[in-house]
């Protein structure tokens, strides 16, 4: 059915660049930005490239079952390591491509020099992120998490302060622990199963006697602590919210990107594992996983109620919507998965457009004034108004205050846009999943969505008040253009995403049927054949 074979190369390029990338620049002298930023947006380019690459093929019937297999070093799975991209894996390489390179660009003219070390260092994350992404191996998944981790520990300190040393450090020493705990559980699922590649786990999980299988639990639940412990899931995502107050901008931006990854791999190996097919093991721990993601919600909504700084509310903003994410797998329908993933997408890009413009924002307030004061200023009404004076509105005042209202409508679920359209869905695929009578975790889990938005709402726009309108006579923020384009284009993108609802939701449709049919990914990944030499090949290499 592969009709142009070299294209199967093409799912190993995510990995191979930024590595090659990222080499390639640590030898240029730190003064060389401008040639460090050129080496850095061409990978973001062609990483893009491939990623729709990977896409199309992966949803244009071009590999069976919508599945592309590349077996590392040509040896068959289980026994090599194979690379997979299915419509999951590559739509989740387009979201990373994609706020990369609006990262990259709002970088170029401040935060990749207040440091060494930043366009190396970024290339390799993104090998860490694309790496976790297409493996299809739970010892190559950790070390794709580690290179990733490895990136991000430099720059969660790059440019650093005291308060990023304080938060970095509690950073890494959280996420090393979380190391140590996914090497005891894959050990652990190693000793009960003698495998680690995901498919050939799944198929092997209902064969297990009654001892191997507790075993093969216990290393799962230990396993899903590393996830969660990533996904920031309450109480493992203590962390977060410091760690995003403190991180630069744009560094921030990618770690709502990484809080992602813990969500995939928990929804990439339990759906693979414990799905259909699993036997006596199957739906094991996602109880847990809608539970756990409900407190999550909960914790989050609480936090961004109690935050002041923008950066903490957007760090609660992140573990509400890996809560909500959590809990929608934790009910692992196909219209729900559909649902989750519309509202992964449009959260993650308010989320990480939000984060680029607490920066930019916090340039039109006024240093030291009271929170009180502003308040009552702001909420002060004349009895005797003057008549109304045409001013005009400052064009980057109006820039600004346009992205910051589309990124609270999409966080908080507000309509019109994407936020508002993915609650909706999630709903209606809520409701709709239980014919017979809806359970009182759905209730729970719909009031919990809804009192997040609302908690959500009433955060951001006591935020805004604060920063657009209790700030009073204020001179309009210089904003560079390299600024100001990334933050723009993500809320575009967002506005496309609600314009493009349909569509999006037919491709996520064909997503989760592929994601809950593990038998049919099982056999593609294990049945992938070794690619043979052709005749006379090997005498001709001698």
């Amino acid at each position: 059915m592969t009709s142009l074979p070299w294209l199967n190369h093409l799912i190993i390029v995510p990995v191979l660049l930024p590595l090659v990338v990222g080499a390639l620049m640590i030898p240029i002298n730190q003064a060389r930005h401008g040639l460090k930023f050129a080496l850095g947006l061409a990978s973001g380019v062609l990483l893009w490239a491939v990623a729709v690459a990977l896409l199309v093929l992966a949803d244009s019937g071009h590999w069976p079952g919508g599945i592309g297999v590349y077996l590392a070093a040509n040896w068959a799975a289980p026994f090599g390591i194979a690379l997979v991209a299915d419509r999951l894996s590559a739509l989740m390489l387009v979201l990373t491509a994609t706020i990369a390179l609006a990262v990259l660009v709002f970088s170029a003219r401040r935060w990749d020099r207040v440091g060494v070390g930043f366009h190396p260092l970024f290339q390799f994350l993104l090998m860490g992120l694309n790496g976790a992404f297409l493996t299809n191996d739970l010892f190559n998944l950790f070390v794709f998490f580690e290179v990733m981790l490895a990136a991000s520990y430099g720059l969660v300190l790059h440019g650093y302060n005291l308060r990023r040393i304080q938060a970095g450090m509690q950073y890494i020493a959280v996420n090393l622990v979380a190391s140590l705990l996914f090497l005891i559980g894959v050990s652990l699922i190693y000793a009960a199963s003698g495998t680690l590649n995901i498919a050939d786990l799944g198929a092997r999980v209902a064969l297990l006697g009654a001892q191997d299988a507790w075993l093969l639990q216990i290393g799962a639940a230990v396993l899903a602590l590393a996830f969660l412990t990533k996904g920031a899931m309450w109480p493992l995502g203590f962390w977060l919210p410091t760690t995003y107050a403190s991180a630069s901008a744009p560094v921030g931006a990618m770690l709502v990107l990484m809080t992602k990854v813990g969500v995939y791999a928990v929804l990439r190996v339990w759906l693979a594992v414990f799905g259909e097919g699993a036997g006596a093991a199957e739906g094991f721990g996602f109880t847990a996983l809608a539970l756990g993601g409900m407190a999550t919600l909960l914790f989050g909504a609480i936090g961004m109620l109690a935050s002041q700084d923008g950066g903490r509310m957007a760090g609660y903003g992140a573990i509400v919507s890996s809560g909500t994410l959590l809990a929608v797998v934790g009910h692992s329908g196909g219209a729900v998965l559909a649902s989750g993933l519309y509202y992964l997408l449009g959260s993650t890009l308010a989320m990480a457009a939000f984060m680029l413009l607490i920066e930019l924002t916090e340039r039109i307030r006024p240093p030291g004034a009271a929170l009180l004061a502003i308040t009552m200023e702001a909420f002060a009404i004349e009895d005797k108004p003057e008549d109304p004076v045409g001013v005009g509105i400052p064009g980057t005042l109006a820039f600004l205050g346009l992205s910051f209202a589309a990124c609270a409508l999409v966080i908080a679920g507000m309509p019109p846009l994407a936020g508002f359209v993915a609650k909706f869905s999630l709903f209606h695929a809520l409701l709709a999943a239980a014919p017979e009578g809806v359970p009182a975790t759905t209730w729970m889990l719909i009031g919990l969505m809804i009192l997040g938005g609302l908690a959500a709402i009433i955060a951001l726009m006591r935020l805004g008040v604060r920063t657009f309108w209790a700030a009073g006579a204020v001179t309009p923020p210089r904003l560079q253009f390299s600024e100001a384009a990334p933050v723009g284009a993500l809320v575009l993108l967002c506005v496309l995403l609600t314009v493009q609802a349909g569509t999006v939701f037919d491709y996520l449709g064909r997503t989760t049927a592929g994601l809950l049919r593990s038998g049919d990914y099982a056999a593609r990944v294990l049945g992938e054949p070794p690619v043979l030499r052709a005749p006379g090949a090997e005498e001709g290499a001698r």
